[in-house]
């Protein structure tokens, strides 16, 4: 008696690839996007990359025209016009910093921080002695 056996092996047809070409961030700031806003000439922006494959965002936010040094800035939470909560650590300033200046950087995002990021939902702030809330505020948007 003979036995024989085929077997297939493939992958689905409707499986996409897996893109993991980085994405670039950017994003403007000023005081009437803090929540509430804030009345002054102070702005600001980032630019930057976020890697897919190593959840790797990389950046350079910066500054001009703050009533004061920058105290505390970080990543949020939320869409425009929403406060939300705080992503990683809170950015921290030596005594060198100064009204205008700029701030480069790496963090490492979860899969949920990087679907909040890639959909809008992120924000960049600065705060100052004045304007511990936030003196501005930027909406980060990520493209291809």
């Amino acid at each position: 008696m003979v036995c024989s056996a085929v077997f297939f092996i493939g992958c689905k047809d409707d499986e996409a690839p897996v893109n993991n070409n980085p994405y670039t961030i950017s994003g403007n700031s000023n005081g009437s996007q803090v929540v509430p806003s804030v009345t002054d000439t102070a702005t600001g922006a980032i630019s930057g990359s976020y890697a897919p494959a190593t959840k790797l965002l990389t950046y350079t936010a910066s500054w001009k025209g703050l009533s004061g040094a920058p105290v505390a800035g970080g990543f949020y939470t939320g869409a425009s016009g929403v406060n939300g909560s705080l992503n990683g650590a809170a950015w921290s300033f030596d005594s060198t910093a100064t009204a205008t200046g700029s701030r480069s950087d790496t963090l490492t995002l979860t899969a949920e921080q990087a679907t909040q990021l890639l959909n809008g939902n992120w924000y960049y702030t600065v705060t100052t002695a004045a304007h511990p809330a936030g003196e501005i505020r930027g909406q980060i948007t990520a493209v291809r």
